[in-house]
């Protein structure tokens, strides 16, 4: 099966972690957006209506968090998945939005892009 025109959005403002993932995910066989905030995630969102995942960290520069970029996104485009990870917290279930899921760091690339893919029909 082939998963080419599967596009996400990885949202991560550590540059190098940011580089590190999106290139094992596209090695998965994902479209992958890459964003260092959220501004620049809603941003990708807005401009492609075939981004099916957001992968984002809950710390993030600028007015808005990962768990608030979560919450967004369930309002505006409720059939895009959400995975939300952290190394330094763990949020509260009741906390995040409804059919997220939280993956905790560090990750390992093959789990977690076995993860994705099997979150997506």
């Amino acid at each position: 099966m082939t998963v080419e025109s599967r596009c996400i959005v990885v949202v991560e403002d550590e540059a190098l972690l940011l580089f590190t993932i999106a290139d094992d995910l596209r090695q998965a066989g994902f479209e992958v957006f890459e964003a260092s905030d959220a501004r620049e995630a809603i941003v990708h969102l807005e401009r492609r209506a075939d981004v099916e995942l957001l992968f984002t960290d809950i710390d993030l520069p600028g007015s808005m968090d990962g768990v608030r970029l979560s919450a967004v996104v369930r309002e505006r485009w409720p059939h895009i998945k959400i995975v939300v990870t952290s190394g330094k917290h763990r949020p509260d279930r009741r906390g995040m939005p409804e059919g997220s899921l939280f993956i905790g760091k560090p990750y390992l690339p093959g789990p977690l892009a076995r993860t994705m893919h099997g979150l997506l029909p």
